[in-house]
């Protein structure tokens, strides 16, 4: 066969993923603290990118204007002065008596004097601090939370003062968990610390008479033991029922009163003791930062019985591009830095279109997500619809993978709390009468508030709240009210009645 070459057309169709359209798409499912930060490193890596608050960009940003201290505009004048401003020249320049601003400059001549080069360079922060230019703030005068692990250190300096012992003691302090359970196998911590096992044991013994009472065990039995032993309540009883926790959380009340050799009121008292005490001492020193939830987007009554929706425009990152920067280094600029510039020129303009199609595509989905759940927000969760990802993206002429990514991450503040998008999706569970179906969310509401409401003498089995719920007209199988009453952490009706009866005596 010969080999010839030939021109060919041919007509196919492509979805071409630009780095352009894939920054859009990572932007959309950005929380707004991961947007923050992603926008800070483009701040840095771009220089023809500013925040919108920094002066010039696209558009001049105005400063606001206090008419009434015209004094501050001058304050750069006595930074000028040869040698240390005196305390006159303070005292005009900031507008007060010296003594406010520095309570123990008296003007004596022997204080030290002012740095003048550290005033001059902004640093406002080292007056008062012998002007070394080292940053401080306010939180550095507040007492910093004091972690578990400093809180034990602390308590085996006194205790132990053998370094050896001290030694070891540190060792296992460091693998307590926040809980302030020891998660150490101590023939493993003896071989490598080559000490014997018996003095990592005796060290042991030492840290959990620490406290809070109950640190430093090995497992739950052990904390509830060390926190009765120290109340002088560990008797024989007793310690059998923590040696039998898992009968306790079965419910298993009948072999619990026979293992302890105690009557119905005694162990009533006993677990009443065991459910007072704290499972989990180390939590009091929890060193695990708690991020507050702020909202992306805010709903409010209107005047007209509607609902006004807003962005939250704390949350969004103002970002402009420096086009007059961009056009005065491009005249002077080489070929290669050109090509950089147009590069970086590209990528802000990007940048601050991403955004802006970001804010409304959030904007349209909670506007939606607000007219389908208008029920919720004005009755409660009982009026909850059912509603689905397809359904808001045929609304508002989105696919449902946008709408996904949307709703990831994303808050919403309203009159009864802050939700997550995603909390308003739920299945739907079929009317009894033909009627609108119901949402799962109503529908475990309904099942809490039905089981909240039986007594010791009446209480609720599966099938019960199934024939209450159809006359509720919801349409649901035992099945599924047993999966949602387990997801809502709900005993079964035998255990539910166990409590009940153990409570009222």
């Amino acid at each position: 066969m010969a080999l010839s070459a030939r021109l060919e057309l041919r007509h196919s169709q492509s979805l071409v993923m630009t780095p352009q359209l894939m920054q859009a798409i990572k932007l959309l499912q950005l929380s707004n603290m991961d947007l923050i930060t992603y926008v800070e490193q483009e701040l840095e890596r771009n220089p023809l990118l500013e925040r919108a608050d920094d002066g010039e960009g696209d558009a001049p940003i105005a400063e606001p204007v206090d008419a009434d201290i015209p004094e501050r505009a001058d304050t750069s004048d006595w930074f000028e002065t040869e040698g240390a401003p005196s305390s006159e020249q303070v005292s005009n320049a900031l507008d007060t008596d010296i003594g406010n601003v520095y309570p123990d400059d008296t003007g004596q001549p022997e204080r030290p004097a002012l740095d003048v080069g550290a005033l001059a360079g902004g640093d406002w922060s080292s007056v008062g601090r012998g002007g070394t230019g080292e940053d401080y703030s306010l939180e550095s005068f507040v007492a910093g939370e004091i972690s578990l692990t400093d809180h034990l250190a602390e308590q085996l300096a006194v205790t132990i003062t053998d370094p050896a012992l001290r030694l070891i003691g540190h060792d296992l302090i460091d693998q307590v968990d926040e809980a302030g359970y020891l998660r150490a196998d101590l023939v493993a911590t003896a071989e490598r610390l080559g000490a014997s096992l018996s003095d990592v044991e005796k060290v042991l013994g030492v840290l959990q008479t620490f406290e809070p009472t109950g640190i430093c065990a090995r497992n739950l039995a052990e904390c509830l033991a060390l926190q009765l032993a120290e109340k002088d309540r560990l008797d024989p009883a007793m310690q059998k029922l923590i040696e039998h926790l898992d009968l306790l959380a079965r419910r298993d009340l009948p072999s619990l009163r026979r293992l302890c050799g105690v009557d119905d009121e005694d162990l009533g008292d006993m677990i009443k003791e065991i459910l007072a005490l704290d499972p989990k001492p180390g939590h009091a020193f929890g060193s695990t930062q708690v991020h507050t939830v702020v909202p992306d987007v805010m709903v409010q009554p209107a005047a007209d019985g509607g609902w006004t929706v807003e962005l939250n425009t704390d949350t969004l990152p103002k970002v402009l591009v420096n086009q007059t920067y961009y056009a005065e280094v491009s005249k002077t600029a080489r070929e290669e830095e050109k090509t950089y510039l147009g590069e970086c020129f590209q990528s802000a303009n990007w940048l601050t279109k991403s955004l802006d199609q970001r804010a409304k595509t959030i904007m349209k989905v909670a506007t939606e997500i607000v007219r389908q759940q208008d029920g919720f927000l004005t009755n409660g969760v009982a009026h909850l619809r059912p509603l689905n990802l397809r359904m808001i993206a045929d609304a508002i002429g989105m696919h449902e993978s946008t709408v996904s990514r949307v709703t990831s991450n994303k808050y919403m503040a309203t009159t009864r709390g802050i939700f997550e998008l995603k909390y308003f999706f739920t299945s739907s569970i079929a009317s009894s009468e033909g009627g609108d179906a119901h949402s799962a969310e109503s529908v475990r509401h309904r099942i809490r508030q039905l089981i909240d409401a039986e007594t010791a003498d009446d209480v609720l089995s599966d099938d019960t709240l199934v024939k209450m719920l159809r006359d509720d007209g919801m349409d649901i199988a035992r099945r599924t009210v047993a999966k949602y009453r387990e997801a809502l952490r709900i005993p079964s009706s035998v255990q539910r009645r166990r409590l009940k009866q153990l409570a009222g005596a």
